[in-house]
Parts: structure tokens; sequence; C-alpha cells
């Protein structure tokens, strides 16, 4: 289960563990919670962000179909994606820095699972970075993808959203989330 909280008093370290009161925004874990008391759990803590809207993955997805059923691109909306994601995606980093794979040159990363995109190599190995998944973005990742998209879209005379649909759209994920996304 995820849910969003918030680390309220560091309540002090009592042999190797830390004694945190945590408070969650869902109580509708409540019965989830109570099931896991007692038990050894696997803790991720994390800054919070905002996830990004359904209105606005629908519409990214609306465009890559018509994007990828163009005359002159003629390929799946799934290619489209994975093109999108190599040129404006968000790297992946950790602590460390970005998340890195070096491979042979013949291995084929279309069966390694996630999305990658190549930076370099030589005649023997080949390097790429981990780009996030959409479903992974934050309401200002998002949003620039988005506008990345709609950029492409208007290069190959798609249309996109009339303007009454768009100002709709903005509206609500400025109501919803308190910015606005890019109208280029």
């Amino acid at each position: 289960m995820e849910t969003k909280g918030v680390i309220k008093q560091i309540l002090g370290v009592d042999g190797q563990n830390i004694n945190l009161l945590l408070s969650l925004t869902d109580t509708n874990i409540i019965d989830n919670i109570q099931a896991l008391a007692g038990l050894d759990l696997s803790v991720t803590l994390k800054k919070y962000h905002e996830k990004r809207s359904l209105d606005a993955n629908a519409y990214c997805w609306v465009l890559m179909t018509k994007i990828a059923n163009h005359p002159d691109i003629n390929t799946s909306k799934d290619e489209v994606y994975e093109d999108m994601l190599r040129k404006y995606g968000v790297l992946y980093q950790d602590e460390n820095g970005y998340i890195t794979i070096t491979v042979k040159k013949c291995v084929d990363m279309d069966k390694i699972g996630g999305h990658w995109k190549y930076y370099g190599g030589n005649e023997k190995f080949s390097s790429y970075l981990m780009i996030k998944g959409t479903s992974e973005y934050d309401r200002a990742e998002m949003a620039r993808f988005i506008d990345c998209i709609i950029s492409e879209a208007k290069e190959l005379g798609i249309e996109t959203l009339p303007p009454e649909d768009l100002e709709r759209m903005l509206n609500e994920w400025q109501r919803n989330y308190g910015a606005s996304l890019p109208t280029t």
C-alpha cells in the first residue's frame, strides 16, 4: 500500500531502531495497517510528489496515437511512446546519480525491462540511461512531456485540442493541482 504521510516527530533511538510519530492522510487504509501491526515491514520513505492527472495521461495517449497513425510516421502508439520517452523523458536518478547500464552490443534492450536511452559505447559494449515511465511522473514532469508531444504533433500538422477544450483541461489541472500545463 502507498499513501501520503508526514513525519510528525522523531521520538528517539531505541537500540538500533528509530521511533517515529507518523501521520498518514488516507484513513481508508486503517484495516490494512492494523493487519500489519507487529510484523516486520519493508519501508520506503521519500519526498511526496503529486501524481499526474488521468486527463493529462489520456490526452498524452490521444496525441501519440495520432502521431503513430500519421502517414509520414505509420507506426504503433507504443513505439511513439518509447520514442517520446527517449527524446523527452525524465531520467531515473538515485542518491548516486543517473541509473545506467552497460551491456554487450549484441544484447536486445527490448528484452530488458524498463525504458532505456542509448548514450554511448564502443565496438563491444553499449551504455544506456534508464528513463522513468509516465505513470511515475509528477505534475511538472508530465506537463513538460505533454508540451513536447504537442509540439511534435503540431509539426506534423496534427490538430491538437481545440482552444476551448485545451482551456478546460488547463483549468481543471490548475484547479486540481495548483499548476498549469504549458499551452504551446
